[in-house]
């Protein structure tokens, strides 16, 4: 499922209209990336918690020239899903 195919499912789910939802949506996504972007976690009960994790620098390798690169320290990303969805899912 892609972002449009999501918009049009809440629309029908929801009995609004695609630009609504299609709002509603950007709206959720703005607001969980704004939340990890200040450090903090959203949690979602029965669904999921989104967090950060700090990935430490290390030192790789350019596989093409075999050359020993910087790879830098940066934040990543995560999600946990939570008891309900992996339930769902099994």
């Amino acid at each position: 499922m892609n972002k449009q195919e999501l918009i049009s499912q809440v629309a029908s789910t929801a009995s609004i209209t695609k630009a609504d939802a299609a709002r509603a949506v950007d709206s959720v996504f703005d607001t969980i990336t704004s939340q990890l972007s200040s450090g903090s976690e959203v949690r979602l009960t029965g669904f999921g918690t989104f967090c950060t994790s700090q990935r430490k620098a290390t030192t790789g390798r350019n596989p093409r020239t075999g050359a020993t690169i910087q790879i830098p320290a940066s934040t990543q990303p995560k999600f946990r899903a939570g008891k309900a969805l992996r339930d769902a899912v099994n």
